[in-house]
């Protein structure tokens, strides 16, 4: 087995008690400590358990020498459902504390700090790089949620639609015309300055056949090229494609290519 599975809790920001699993190359242990490690934040997609994220790693950090950290994150009111709530990006935030207080043998290198995330994972991880944006070294989102307020309205066309949007009712409080401030808020749109000034590298894909997050033109393409006509430096890069909601954040699939183009693997 190349990589280890450590499951920890924390406290989320209303005080409950949230899992997480902490991804190690295997021959790390607290009798074998590890030099410093870079550390992967990954917020997981709407509803997906930490450990379903995590089986998206595979040998990854083994590969590269790296840890990754996958909590079940905790939003307003619904657990897993989130929908980047500003504590929540905030509990974000504090992974990289979270991760060394939970496994006091393990050191992470605080200047290789990433966040990388897929569909509400995604959007998460773009909102803490507008609202922390000297946290990270580096940041891939896939298939993101850019326009939370969009979002709503785009709900109804899936097959469960009016479901996830009471579901999205009762974790903002209310709906974009009633709160609009709420999905404002949750939007990475309403960051692009920030998240343009930051300078950080950023890679986005996304999918034009997504048939969950749809219309991505109007969702990462449009955040995209607001933040190319923003950005005076940094890399930024975009990857668009046809393939199914998610599918390319996989370490058997194109998960390697983004983690190789954040330094974090030799190119492959």
């Amino acid at each position: 087995m190349a990589v280890r599975r450590w499951n920890v809790r924390y406290r989320a920001h209303n005080g409950l008690p949230r899992p997480a699993i902490v991804l190690v190359p295997a021959q790390y242990s607290p009798q074998h400590r590890p030099p410093p490690l870079p550390l992967v934040i990954s917020p997981h997609g709407r509803g997906v358990r930490p450990k379903a994220n995590a089986n998206l790693w595979g040998d990854l950090p083994a590969r590269g020498n790296f840890a990754v950290i996958c909590p079940g994150g905790m939003g307003r009111r619904i657990p897993l459902d989130s929908w980047g709530y500003r504590k929540q990006i905030d509990d974000l935030a504090r992974m990289p504390d979270i991760a060394t207080e939970t496994l006091p043998w393990l050191r992470i290198d605080r200047e290789r700090l990433y966040g990388v995330g897929g569909s509400m994972g995604g959007q998460e991880i773009l909102l803490l790089l507008g609202q922390h944006p000297h946290l990270m070294a580096g940041v891939a989102a896939f298939d993101a949620v850019a326009n939370f307020y969009r979002r709503y309205r785009e709900f109804a066309e899936l097959p469960n639609g009016r479901a996830v949007q009471a579901t999205a009712r009762f974790e903002v409080g209310g709906t974009p015309r009633t709160n609009p401030g709420g999905y404002v808020l949750r939007s990475p749109t309403h960051w692009t300055r920030q998240i343009a000034e930051s300078g950080v590298p950023l890679q986005m894909w996304w999918s034009l056949a997504d048939k969950v997050v749809t219309d991505q033109p109007h969702q990462s393409g449009t955040l995209f090229a607001e933040i190319k006509r923003l950005r005076k430096h940094g890399r930024l890069d975009s990857v668009v494609g046809h393939w199914a909601h998610s599918h390319e954040m996989r370490f058997d699939t194109q998960l390697p290519q983004a983690l190789a183009w954040l330094g974090l693997l030799p190119q492959v």
